[in-house]
């Protein structure tokens, strides 16, 4: 839903929200105050026609001189009553009329004379708490108008409602504008992505504070870049792809125009010559599935014995006819990660020390840890490599001999640094005493506590520099 259609924002939401919290906690405490404060009015009231019905009582006064003594107060008055004949009143306070009003003395008389000495009675004038004692020549009534003893607590619990929504407007003015500072980020994060295209990958938000927010802003910046680094690596693979498939169509295109279909002879040899170029393009699609593959899944995690990984990968580069293979040393320790994926890289080192060296000479395979790593390396005695090309040897599809007879989709080496790199590790290469070259695994001993994943923007970065750096 776009921010046009959208009914409420967030914002106001959460504001909502907060004033309904602050506003019904103000009304629960409001009222609560309000009940307590009543009933203390009430049982003062109670109390005081109480203390009137024991004075009377006590007294052998007649009901007339008994008014005639009581004192008046601000919201009470007295009467002596005979039947429905007001015999005797104290002066009426503001507000309370008793002796003027008829009908009100009516209501006292029959309430009296039903028996009920103590109640309530409600009249023109509002709730009235009453109590009656008989004495000599009559009744004396003492009424008492719970209007005006509640009116303080009514001016209070005004007082209490008109602040209340002052405060909650002030509230919701700052809330405001803090949800609002509060949602800037988040702001700022719509319209960057708002701005992010496929063709401008470089918008970042700029992280501001030490909370939540910021660290939000971070991780967002931090896969943008990541996102971007992916997005250079499938350009650059796509461009490699599409340089490494125009060769073999070419070739076959070209050697298809040119053949005589009439001559058996030719027919065979472009046969030979398009089987040829689509296994090479079969060997390439394997070996792109298989970078995905590493660049993409998380390896598995097992406890590994680098001597038993070295004799098992020496077994297995013997088959490797035309070299004489050998282990130079065993390591004594045990690391963390994909034996599987080691085979395989340290195998494919040692088919390319087979294929670019020359024929009979040894290769030894080795393996040995030192400060927390375990370096697990394959040493030829070839014509090795030259130290301004050793960044190229791991790129993709870089290869340093295109000579006759080498096969290969020169991804073999692109696959081997991602394997090392997926184990947190690293390849390097270094020369060979006496001539040749030792390309090494790099793999990390220490920390490896937990099943390693390639980050796959991470690598793809790597090769987009170093070609950036040679282009």
């Amino acid at each position: 839903m776009s921010p046009a259609t959208r009914p409420v924002s967030t914002r106001v939401r959460l504001l909502g929200a907060i004033l309904g919290v602050v506003l019904l906690g103000m009304i629960l405490a409001g009222g609560v105050t309000f009940l307590v404060q009543s009933d203390r009015v009430i049982a003062n009231a109670e109390r005081q026609l109480d203390g009137f019905v024991s004075t009377v009582s006590a007294s052998s006064q007649d009901a007339a001189d008994l008014v005639a003594a009581a004192i008046p107060g601000r919201t009470d008055g007295t009467l002596a009553l005979a039947e429905t004949q007001v015999l005797a009143a104290t002066p009426s306070p503001p507000g309370l009329r008793l002796a003027d009003d008829a009908e009100l003395v009516a209501s006292l008389a029959g309430v009296v004379a039903e028996g009920r000495l103590t109640g309530r009675l409600d009249s023109d004038q509002g709730p009235l708490l009453y109590a009656a004692v008989p004495a000599r020549g009559g009744t004396v009534v003492q009424v008492i108008s719970v209007d005006q003893r509640m009116e303080l607590v009514t001016l209070s619990t005004t007082t209490y409602g008109i602040t209340a929504l002052a405060v909650l407007i002030l509230i919701g003015v700052a809330g405001y504008f803090v949800t609002g500072r509060l949602f800037s980020p988040l702001r700022r994060l719509r319209a960057t992505a708002d701005a992010i295209t496929i063709d401008d990958l470089g918008t970042r938000l700029r992280a501001r504070g030490n909370d939540e927010i910021s660290d939000l802003t971070t991780s967002v910046n931090s896969m943008l870049d990541r996102l971007a680094m992916s997005v250079d690596a499938q350009r650059q693979l796509l461009d490699d792809v599409r340089h490494e498939l125009k060769t073999p169509i070419t070739i076959v295109r070209g050697h298809l125009e040119m053949m005589d279909p009439a001559d058996p002879h030719d027919v065979t040899e472009t046969r030979d010559l398009g089987i040829a170029e689509l296994d090479r393009l079969s060997r390439l699609v394997d070996d792109i599935d298989a970078l995905a593959d590493i660049e993409t899944g998380a390896l598995s995690d097992a406890v590994i014995d680098v001597g038993a990984l070295t004799d098992r990968v020496a077994e297995l580069a013997g088959a490797i006819a035309g070299h004489t293979w050998s282990v130079e040393q065993r390591a004594r320790a045990r690391i963390r990660g994909d034996a599987d994926r080691l085979v395989q890289a340290w195998l494919q080192l040692a088919d390319n020390a087979a294929k670019y060296t020359p024929e009979g000479s040894p290769i030894e395979i080795g393996s040995s840890v030192d400060d927390g790593t375990a370096h697990l390396w394959v040493r030829d005695h070839g014509p090795g490599i030259p130290p301004a090309a050793r960044h190229r040897v791991f790129r993709r599809f870089d290869r340093l001999s295109t000579r006759r007879g080498v096969e290969g989709s020169g991804l073999g080496l692109s696959i081997v640094d991602a394997i090392a790199k997926a184990h947190d590790g690293h390849c390097a290469v270094v020369d060979t005493p006496g001539g040749g070259a030792t390309v090494v695994l790099h793999i990390p001993v220490a920390g490896a506590q937990t099943p390693a994943q390639l980050p796959t923007p991470v690598r793809a970065g790597d090769v987009v520099m170093q070609r950036e750096a040679t282009g």
